[in-house]
C-alpha cells in the first residue's frame, strides 16, 4: 500500500461522486479522506455511507483545504483530487508514481503535447489561453531557465505533506496552486507533469468564477514578484 493519502475535496459534489466512485484507486492508499467546505447535497453523507472521513473546514477556500489536508493526513505524500468530472481519476496513480520516481511536485497537465483541455475544439479558448499565459509568465519570471511547465495552475496534482508545509502557502482561494507551483520553480523543484485529458463537470455548480479567479490569480504573482524583490535587496 502506498504512503500516500488521496485527498477528495469537495463541496456540494454528490453527482460527480456518484459518477466516479468505482473508479478511484481507494484500496491503493494508506489515507482515503475529504476536505470538505460544507456540503448540503447529500456529499458527507456518501462518504460517512463508505466509512470515507470528511474534515468540514472552518473557512472556505481551496488554499484553506489544501492546509487542512496537510495537518490532518499522517502519509508521506498528497494526492489531490476533485471529484468534479474535470479531474481523470486514471491519474491519480500517476500522479503519485512521479513523486515515488523523485518529482517534488506532480501536476496533471491539461495543456502540451498529448494533453486535451476542456476548450479544446472551441474557437476563442478564453480561459485556455489565459491560463497558458499566466504559467509562461511564471515560468519566465521564476524558472530560473529551467525545464517549462505547462500547466502552472491545475489543481489536480501532488506533493510531498512535508513540502506543502515547507511552502508556508498563504492563499485562501483558488490561486493555491499558482503559489505552490511559483515557490517550487523559486527553491528549484524538480516538477513533473502528466498530460492529462480535462472531462466536462459533472452535474453542481462551476466554483470558480472566471473574472474573480483570474484576479487572485494576478494578485498572486504581484505578491510573489514583490517577495523575490525583497529578498533581493
Amino acid at each position: 500500500m502506498r504512503n500516500s493519502a488521496l485527498v477528495l475535496l469537495t463541496l456540494n459534489e454528490i453527482e460527480g461522486l456518484e459518477a466516479l466512485w468505482s473508479r478511484l484507486p481507494i484500496g491503493e492508499f494508506a489515507e482515503v479522506f475529504a476536505v470538505d467546505g460544507g456540503s448540503t447535497d447529500g456529499t458527507l453523507e456518501f462518504f460517512a455511507a463508505r466509512g470515507i472521513p470528511a474534515v468540514i473546514q472552518p473557512i472556505r477556500g481551496r488554499g484553506v483545504a489544501f492546509r487542512v489536508a496537510a495537518e490532518a493526513s499522517h502519509a508521506e505524500r498528497l494526492v489531490f483530487f476533485s471529484p468534479d468530472g474535470n479531474e481523470d481519476p486514471d491519474d491519480i496513480v500517476r500522479l503519485d508514481d512521479l513523486l515515488i520516481g523523485g518529482a517534488d511536485l506532480a501536476i496533471a497537465r491539461r495543456f502540451g503535447p498529448g494533453a486535451v483541455n476542456e476548450e479544446d475544439g472551441e474557437v476563442l479558448r478564453l480561459r485556455a489561453r489565459v491560463n497558458d499565459t499566466l504559467s509562461r509568465v511564471a515560468n519566465g519570471l521564476f524558472g530560473n531557465g529551467g525545464p517549462r511547465v505547462y500547466d502552472t495552475i491545475n489543481g489536480f496534482r501532488a506533493l510531498r505533506r512535508s513540502a506543502l508545509l515547507e511552502l508556508a502557502t498563504t492563499v485562501k482561494r483558488f490561486p493555491i496552486e499558482y503559489q505552490i507551483t511559483i515557490r517550487a520553480l523559486q527553491r528549484g523543484w524538480t516538477i513533473g507533469e502528466v498530460p492529462t485529458k480535462e472531462g466536462a463537470r459533472i452535474g453542481g455548480e462551476r466554483k470558480a468564477a472566471s473574472w474573480p479567479v483570474g484576479m487572485d490569480h494576478l494578485k498572486v504573482l504581484a505578491t510573489e514578484l514583490a517577495n523575490v524583490r525583497m529578498l533581493a535587496r
